[in-house]
C-alpha cells in the first residue's frame, strides 16, 4: 500500500512540474518587449496630436463653435432633411454604419461615408483624393446635388443670413471681415470644428509608455500587424489616410468583395489609367466602430476585411488566430468621444 501512494506522490510531483514548465513555456510565448513596440510604433505613427492644425484656417473658440452649429443644420441641405451629422453621426464614431449613405433626396451615393473623426489628419480627403483638406472637403458635399442639393454658393449664403443666430457667430467666428457669412467661412468653420474631431486611444497611452494600457492579446496584434507588413501603407498618426495604393495588388478585389460595381477609383479624378483601382488608404483609428469596409461598404465584418487586406495587398494568407489577434490590437485604436461633441448645439437654441 505504501508503495502505492509513494508512486501517487512521486506522479503528482511529476504533473505539477510539467505544468508549471508548461506555464513556463505559455509565459515565454507571450513575452512582449514593450520597449521595442513601443518605439516601433512612434517611429512608423508618431505622436498622435490634440488637433490638426492649418495656418492658412486658425483655430479659435469661436469658428469651432460655430462649426459645431453648421454641422448639425439640416438648412445646409436643399429641402432641409440632411446634416453634415446624418452620414457623420458624431455619436456613432463618424459614420451611419450603412454601405452608402442617402441623402437629401434620399438618393444613395456610390461609396461608403468615410468616418469624419481624425480626418484632418489625412493628406487628401475623399476615397479618390479629390479635396486637398478638409476646408475644401466641407464644401464640396452640400454643393454636390446627391448629396446635401444646395444649387449654388449664393443659394446657402442668401439662407444663413436669414437666421438671426448666424449673424452673431459669424461674426464672433471672423471679427476682421466686413461680410463673414460667406460659402468659404461656411466650409472653414466646418472644418474647423473637424480639426478638432482627434480621438486619442488606449493605443496612445501604450505609445506614451503606459505598458497596462494594452494586454498581451493586443500587444501580439500590434506585433503581427507590423510584421506582416500593413505599416507599410497604414503610416503616421491615422494610421493611414496618407497615401494612395492600388486595392487588388495580387488578385481583382471585387472578386474577394463580391462588390456589384467595380469601381475604378483615382483613375477617374485624374483620368490616368495608371491610377485605375487606386484608392486613399484608410485611416484605422475608431476602425472596429466604422463597419462595412471599403470604398463601396462591401464588407461587414472586420474579421473578413482584415483577411482580405492581407490576401489582396500582401500576398499572405493569414490564420484565423492571427486575424483575431490583429482585429483585438485595432480595436485598442477605439478612442474617447467627448458627449459634447455627440450632441447637437443646435436643441438648446430651439
Amino acid at each position: 500500500m505504501k508503495k502505492y501512494i509513494v508512486l501517487i506522490m512521486i506522479s503528482g510531483i511529476s504533473i505539477l512540474i510539467a505544468c508549471k514548465q508548461n506555464t513556463k513555456q505559455v509565459e515565454q510565448q507571450v513575452q512582449i518587449d514593450d520597449e521595442a513596440l513601443i518605439k516601433m510604433a512612434k517611429s512608423t505613427f508618431g505622436v498622435l496630436p490634440e488637433f490638426a492644425n492649418n495656418p492658412n484656417n486658425p483655430l479659435s473658440d469661436a469658428k469651432v463653435a460655430l462649426g459645431r452649429f453648421l454641422y448639425f443644420d439640416k438648412q445646409l441641405s436643399k429641402n432641409g432633411n440632411i446634416s453634415c451629422n446624418s452620414c457623420h453621426a458624431l455619436n456613432n464614431f463618424g459614420v451611419d454604419n450603412e454601405k452608402t449613405s442617402p441623402g437629401d433626396d434620399s438618393i444613395r451615393g456610390e461609396r461608403n461615408t468615410p468616418t469624419v473623426f481624425n480626418a484632418a489628419l489625412h493628406s487628401t480627403q475623399f476615397w479618390d483624393g479629390r479635396a486637398k483638406d478638409v476646408e475644401e472637403q466641407a464644401g464640396m458635399p452640400i454643393l454636390n446635388p446627391i448629396e446635401h442639393g444646395i444649387p449654388d454658393k449664393t443659394f446657402l449664403e442668401k439662407r444663413i443670413k436669414s437666421i438671426e443666430m448666424y449673424k452673431g457667430l459669424f461674426s464672433q467666428a471672423f471679427p476682421d471681415e466686413k461680410e463673414p457669412i460667406s460659402f468659404n467661412n461656411i466650409a472653414k468653420a466646418i472644418a474647423a470644428f473637424e480639426r478638432k474631431m482627434i480621438t486619442p486611444s488606449r493605443f496612445d497611452k501604450y505609445i506614451a509608455g503606459d505598458i497596462a494600457a494594452l494586454n498581451v492579446t493586443e500587444k501580439e496584434g500590434f506585433k503581427l500587424f507590423m510584421e506582416t507588413g500593413c505599416n507599410t501603407c497604414h503610416i503616421g498618426p491615422a494610421l493611414g489616410g496618407a497615401l494612395f495604393q492600388k486595392f487588388g495588388l495580387y488578385g481583382d478585389y471585387w472578386l474577394e468583395t463580391k462588390s456589384e460595381k467595380q469601381d475604378k477609383g483615382r483613375s477617374e479624378i485624374t483620368k490616368s489609367e495608371t491610377d485605375t483601382y487606386f484608392f486613399k488608404v484608410s485611416g484605422l483609428r475608431n476602425v472596429s466602430k466604422t463597419a462595412p469596409y471599403f470604398h463601396d461598404g462591401s464588407v461587414a465584418d472586420l474579421h473578413e476585411a482584415v483577411r482580405i487586406m492581407a490576401k489582396l495587398q500582401l500576398n499572405k494568407d493569414l490564420s484565423v488566430d492571427n486575424i483575431n489577434k490583429i482585429v483585438s490590437f485595432l480595436e485598442s485604436l477605439t478612442g474617447d468621444i467627448p458627449d459634447n461633441m455627440k450632441e447637437s448645439p443646435l436643441a438648446a437654441k430651439q
